[in-house]
């Protein structure tokens, strides 16, 4: 059974930082395009971050300069550091996974495996 497991949210002052962390398990997650999402109340879910399974990241516009995505696959896990937050960052970030040799796009369609989420507020 597939598993991600969110941690590392809580609540910050503007401009401080958080950093998330996804743990994976159940598959191999060096196969596997991974990402990070959010959402905030009343809002669909955003793209943040993706990134392949070497290790290249892309961005989505919210998260450009601020945040990098990272990974570890012998520990299966992936980073989100957080910079300069702000409370416009508050939301339920979810991690995600894609079996994928190619990065994939920053849709929530595209990844079939989610983790359950973990609340960043900023204030």
């Amino acid at each position: 059974e597939v598993q991600l497991v969110e941690s590392g949210g809580g609540s910050v002052q503007a401009g401080g930082s958080l950093r998330l962390s996804c743990a994976a398990s159940g598959y191999t997650a060096s196969s596997n395009c991974m990402a990070w999402f959010r959402q905030a109340p009343g809002k669909e879910r955003e793209g943040v971050a993706v990134s392949a399974t070497d290790g290249s990241p892309s961005y989505g516009a919210s998260a450009k300069g601020r945040f990098t995505i990272s990974r570890d696959n012998v520990r299966q896990t992936l980073d989100l550091q957080m910079n300069s937050l702000n409370p416009e960052d508050t939301a339920t970030y979810y991690c995600a996974a894609e079996p994928s040799p190619v990065l994939k796009p920053l849709e929530a369609y595209e990844y079939r495996f989610w983790g359950k989420g973990t609340q960043v507020t900023v204030s």
